[in-house]
């Protein structure tokens, strides 16, 4: 019997992506042994401001550029699945793509505020969670209410390659180099560089769907 395809999911803004997307996908790539990663990119974010936030088409085709020749999936299945909570996405892909094995990716500064995302605990308790570690975050992150509950359930390293056969909830820490590169310095170097991206119509890399700047 053929093994199940195993998908890591980042989610985000990108807005814009940047390198730092693609080194931490093809690390968690590497390490958690991952057939290919999608990127989840909102629609909406729900802890984030509206004000600055660039079409959806543009930051779809700002990440389909960096990830380009890569083993990483752009999409905005969240749009198409209309759920703005990363519980309920899972849920939805799991219906979907019932032959896969998805694991949660997420940095640090995301574990920091991870308590405040919707059923958070229901989230670890339905998915594997591997957290990259990102510089200046972690003191934060370690500190968090999540973190404080999740402890017990954290997996060694050693073992990121075995996250299909562990039992949930299951967090597996990843050490990563230091990766300065962040969508807010990219965003105050060029505040208008979704302009760029101003009459584009994106595929999605995952449903096929056709996406432009009229959405």
């Amino acid at each position: 019997m053929n093994r199940a395809r195993t998908v890591g999911l980042l989610g985000g803004s990108f807005n814009p992506a940047h390198g730092g997307h693609r080194a931490i996908s093809l690390f968690a790539m590497e390490a958690l042994g991952l057939d290919e990663v999608w990127w989840l990119v909102s629609p909406g974010n729900p802890l984030k401001p509206a004000t600055g936030m660039a079409p959806l088409a543009a930051r779809m085709a700002s990440a389909r550029a960096v990830a380009r020749r890569a083993p990483i999936r752009v999409t905005a299945i969240e749009q198409q699945m209309a759920t703005r909570f990363t519980v309920d996405t899972l849920r939805g892909l799991r219906r979907r793509y019932p032959r896969i094995r998805f694991i949660w990716l997420m940095g640090g500064d995301n574990l920091a505020q991870f308590h405040q995302w919707k059923q958070w605990r229901d989230i670890a308790r339905e998915t594997a969670i591997a957290e990259i570690a990102r510089p200046g975050y972690m003191t934060d992150a370690f500190g968090s209410p999540a973190m404080a509950w999740l402890r017990r359930f954290v997996r060694p390293a050693s073992q990121s390659k075995s996250w299909t056969l562990w039992r949930l909830p299951a967090l597996v820490h990843l050490r990563f180099r230091p990766d300065p590169r962040s969508a807010t310095l990219l965003r105050q170097q060029a505040p208008l560089w979704h302009h760029r991206y101003a009459h584009v119509a994106v595929r999605d890399g995952v449903t096929g769907r056709l996406i432009t700047t009229k959405e």
